[in-house]
């Protein structure tokens, strides 16, 4: 229907390209951003278009559906999402949150929500707040390519880089299904996907001329379509709506990587009609609501619209014949194979030359036929050198999109896996191991990158191990193709093989023949500005090798870089050398005002105002006008690319510098490593001078802790002689107390025994009272009948005074022996005081004797000296008044009784008795008065009796006495107590 191009006319014409394009719900308006950031409006009824915004980036997505119907969302190249009102033209939000470039906007059929997808996650908005609800983040070895919303539905579709598909609900974010992964042999890596309109197939498509069918009901793989075989990978595809399907659209429109897109149908597997040529590429397609437009950006820039009631009008005419081809199973298994269908042409013509009759009718340009093309400019990838170089000189550049399979196409890169992971395994040469200390690179992927890639360059040939500029040259694809390590290493040798010859000739100098060239080129184009050069001493390695040796990446931003290397590699070897001469000569105003070395060097080492594509131009130019005689191009070879299967030889070089330089440098990084050795070994004495130092320390300390522990323990000791001390005068409080004691208890017995002895004296007074009167008594009774007593009487008298004789004896005895066992039990309680004294003595000494001096013990000795004879004394008086009690109770009731009781008889009988006052004895001449009667022989007998026990029981105490005395221990002696 229509092309539109948006030029920039002025001194330099070009052409801004469009990007990405978008339909709103009804399918009457067009949404398109080009690279500037401009978006316009196209009113497809009324026929008008309007800018509606200005960016200043280049957008990566759009979206035109949400509920307000005058706002859009647009992806921006800072990864940021910006809503527009195309009314007001006023932002309306700025959404962030993405760390890389967002490739797709889904906006949900209510146009409440929006998802934006980038590489590494996919991000959920709420279009009426412009909230983030959720972000889905995935390994970053995975990778995401494209999460959308499927129609008519709450689900969400999550598509990876591993072929695995999700299922989410929408309002819990619940994983509700995954697909299974394709049969055997039918494997492919989806790039693009395309739902119907009712929700229920997913086509997807990737890297082959395969396309998968999904029926998201069963979550089974219901269908493969085998494209024709010119399409060996899918772009982009697209369901084509119709109003009378009930959404379950049948027509596909499937972008492959020749630049048309073919619309088949999926049922029939038919080939419908196609649009755009190989020379009027498509790069992207979107196709309206309604399914009456087609609009595809191309690869030109420019935007064409389609009418899809024309072109299936065109379509549907009645075809020669129709068929359906099943492969026979060689690549496949039995299953793969059932589902399997060929897309065929409906044309007997085929595809292109029915296309050349759609494209007369619809006005577009054409270009001569590719059959007489010649075969040496065809190119892997199904490019053409001569068609790329045309459209090269069109445009200026390569389409970004594209650009880096147009370079391993032109440069045809043989992808020596094995010969490369020989190179790779071999590991880091020892040139490039410090590599960071020379050429600090933030990215530490890229640095590792670098490293290897140049690690392979020097285990492919000796002299990229010395060449001080192969970072320099290397690194602009290092960083183009960081993710793809082989393409890397292949680009830059082939740079190096083909781009840089007889740059190794002079080595380790500069390439001067190379320079020469150049000179005599400069020399014939612009004699001035290089006779400037000389005055001034600015010779070709100043001017022209800081060029050449970094591949004018210093001079050039990135744009302008692959700019020039677009036409570089599409080009002769020689067209390097006259960019950089050209680039020089674009530069002579600014040269011809410097006058000094180090503004040119400076100039050389930095970007300039220099409009690279009149650099561009300029070397077109020398290429054309340099005499032949003077061309580099008559000294350089045509491009050869590298071998397959191994890489080849590059000995052109002078090889003996090379090794004496290598062998010199070994030399250096042994010696290097030697000093290495020996400052290890230095550091490791050093490390352990310091550790026996800390061990020294930590004896120290230790040491002074154990003293400071000893003093504590000394002072403890000491505490505990106070102690002791304190306790030995206790002992001997105590013991003071105890003598005390003794003394107080023996006063209190004898104050008993005075009390009992007065009380003695008191019942013998009572009874010597009571003797007396009863004496009167019977005195006066025997007056009274001493005439009438008859002899009987006398001789019954007689005979009791014997018996009673007798019984007093006997008597006399048993006072005896209980007086003995009473004085045995007392000498026994005596002996158990004296061994308790004993043993308090001896502990009290074993004490002394620890703590004490000699002075101590000696007074010791004199305090139990005196303690001693204390307590003997005291047995003394205590035995002594017990054997005078003994004898004072047995007088007084045993003999004093009797003896009244006797005197009171005789009186009876008329002897008189008399008693002497305070003796209980008979005198002698009493006795003698008794003896003389012959009444009183009896009596004097008796008397005599109770002298003789009388005497006995002196001798018995004196023998208690004396048996006391030897069990008392004996006085300790000064001269042998405690012998040390």
């Amino acid at each position: 229907m229509v092309n539109i191009i948006h030029s920039v006319q002025g001194y330099h014409s070009r052409t801004i390209h469009f990007l990405n394009v978008a339909f709103d719900s009804s399918g009457d308006s067009l949404l398109a951003g080009d690279r500037q950031g401009n978006i316009y409006v196209f009113d497809l009824n009324g026929n008008r278009f309007n800018l509606v915004q200005r960016t200043m980036q280049a957008c990566t997505a759009l979206a035109f559906n949400l509920r307000r119907k005058t706002e859009f969302l647009v992806a921006l190249a800072d990864y940021s999402v910006k809503c527009f009102d195309t009314g007001t033209q006023e932002l309306v939000s700025w959404m962030r949150g993405h760390e890389s470039s967002v490739s797709s906007i889904s906006v949900h059929g209510s146009g409440k929500y929006a998802i934006t997808t980038s590489t590494d996650t996919a991000q959920l908005w709420d279009l009426d707040t412009f909230q983030r609800i959720r972000k889905l983040n995935v390994r970053q070895s995975v990778g995401i390519q494209k999460v959308f919303f499927l129609p008519l539905s709450n689900t969400i579709l999550s598509c990876f880089k591993d072929n695995s598909v999700f299922a989410w609900e929408f309002d819990t974010l619940h994983c509700k299904y995954q697909l299974s992964p394709p049969v055997e042999g039918s494997v492919l890596f989806y790039k693009v996907f395309a739902v119907t309109r009712d929700g229920r197939t997913l086509v997807a498509g990737g890297k082959s001329n395969h396309l998968h069918l999904w029926c998201l009901e069963l979550k089974q793989l219901i269908r493969i379509i085998q494209m024709p075989e010119k399409v060996r990978a899918v772009r982009h595809l697209e369901f084509l709506p119709d109003s009378f399907d009930g959404g379950s659209n049948q027509v596909l429109g499937v972008l492959s990587q020749d630049n048309i897109m073919r619309f088949i149908n999926i049922e029939t597997c038919k080939l419908l009609f196609d649009i755009g040529s190989p020379e009027e590429g498509i790069s992207t397609a979107v196709i309206s609501p309604n399914g009456q437009y087609i609009a595809s950006v191309m690869e030109n820039g420019s935007l064409n619209l389609y009418s899809v009631q024309a072109l299936t009008q065109e379509g549907n005419k009645p075809p020669p014949f129709t068929f359906k081809v099943v492969e026979d199973g060689s690549k496949y298994t039995s299953e793969a194979n059932k589902l399997i269908t060929k897309v065929t042409s409906e044309r007997s013509k085929g595809p292109w030359k029915s296309k050349q009759s759609k494209i007369q009718s619809r006005l577009l340009k054409l270009q001569a036929n590719t059959s007489l093309e010649n075969k040496e400019n065809e190119l892997p990838g199904g490019l053409n050198k001569k068609r790329l170089q045309a459209l090269l000189k069109g445009f200026g550049e390569y389409p970004a999109k594209y650009r880096m399979f147009v370079w391993r196409s032109l440069l045809q890169l043989p992808e020596n896996h094995l010969a490369f992971s020989s190179l790779i395994d071999r590991g880091i040469h020892s040139a490039f191991v410090n590599i960071q200390k020379e050429y600090p690179i933030k990215s530490g992927k890229l640095l590792r990158v670098l490293q290897r890639t140049l690690s392979a360059l020097a285990h492919w040939s000796a002299v990229f191990a010395e060449t001080p500029y192969m970072p320099l040259l290397a690194f602009p694809f290092v960083k183009l193709f960081q993710n793809n390590q082989l393409i890397c290493f292949e680009v830059v040798a082939t740079v190096v093989v083909n781009f840089c010859q007889h740059w190794f000739e002079y080595f380790p100098n500069s390439p001067i023949n190379v320079l020469g060239m150049m000179e005599n080129v400069l020399a014939h184009h612009d004699k001035e500005l290089l006779q400037h050069l000389i005055k001034y001493n600015v010779t070709s390695q100043v001017y022209a090798w800081p060029l050449l040796e970094t591949l004018l990446s210093e001079v050039l931003t990135r744009e302008e870089w692959l700019k020039a290397f677009d036409n570089i590699f599409s080009n002769h070897p020689s067209y390097f050398l006259m960019i950089v001469i050209a680039y020089v000569i674009c530069s002579r105003a600014p040269l011809l005002h410097c006058n000094q070395a180090a503004d040119f060097e400076y100039f050389f080492h930095h970007r300039n105002n220099v409009d690279i594509n009149v650099v561009i131009k300029e070397a077109y130019r020398l290429m054309e006008a340099t005499p032949l005689d003077i061309h580099p191009q008559q000294m350089l070879d045509d491009f050869t690319p590298l071998t397959k299967g191994q890489y080849p030889v590059f000995n052109k070089y002078p090889m003996f510098i090379v090794n004496y330089q290598a062998q010199k440098w070994e030399k250096i990084r042994q010696d290097e490593i030697e000093y290495l050795r020996e400052r290890q070994l230095a550091h490791e004495s050093e490390a352990k001078a310091q550790e026996q130092k800390a061990e020294d320390e930590a004896w120290y300390q230790r040491q002074k802790l154990l003293q400071e522990a000893e003093e504590q323990r000394q002072k403890i000791l000491l505490e505990e002689e106070k102690l002791a001390e304190q306790r030995q005068r206790l002992a001997v409080v105590k013991r003071e107390l105890k003598v005390k004691e003794l003394q107080l208890l023996d006063a209190s017995r004898r104050r008993f025994l005075n009390y009992q002895q007065d009380q003695l004296q008191m019942e013998l007074k009572r009874l010597n009272d009571e003797i007396a009167r009863k004496a009167s008594m019977r005195q006066q009774e025997t007056i009274a009948v001493q005439d009438t007593e008859p002899e009987s009487q006398k001789q019954l008298f007689e005979q009791h005074l014997i018996k009673d004789q007798e019984a007093v004896t006997k008597e006399m005895k048993e006072e005896v022996e209980a007086h003995r066992r009473k004085v045995d039990l007392e000498d026994q309680r005596v002996q158990r005081l004296i061994e308790i004294d004993k043993e308090e003595i001896q502990k009290a000494q074993t004490q002394e004797d620890v703590v004490q001096n000699k002075a101590q013990l000696e007074e010791e000795q004199k305090v139990a000296a005196a303690a001693n004879g204390h307590r003997k004394q005291f047995l003394d008086d205590k035995m002594n008044d017990e054997l005078e009690l003994a004898e004072k109770l047995q007088r007084e009731h045993g003999c004093f009784e009797r003896l009244c009781d006797l005197k009171a008889r005789c009186t009876e009988r008329g002897v008189e008795v008399q008693q002497v006052p305070g003796s209980g004895n008979i005198s002698h001449n009493d006795l003698s008065t008794l003896a003389s009667s012959p009444h009183n022989r009896s009596r004097a007998e008796l008397a005599c009796r109770e002298r003789e026990l009388m005497a006995k029981v002196r001798q018995l105490r004196r023998r208690i006495t004396s048996r006391a005395r030897a069990r008392l221990p004996p006085a300790p002696s000064p001269a042998t107590a405690w012998s040390p």
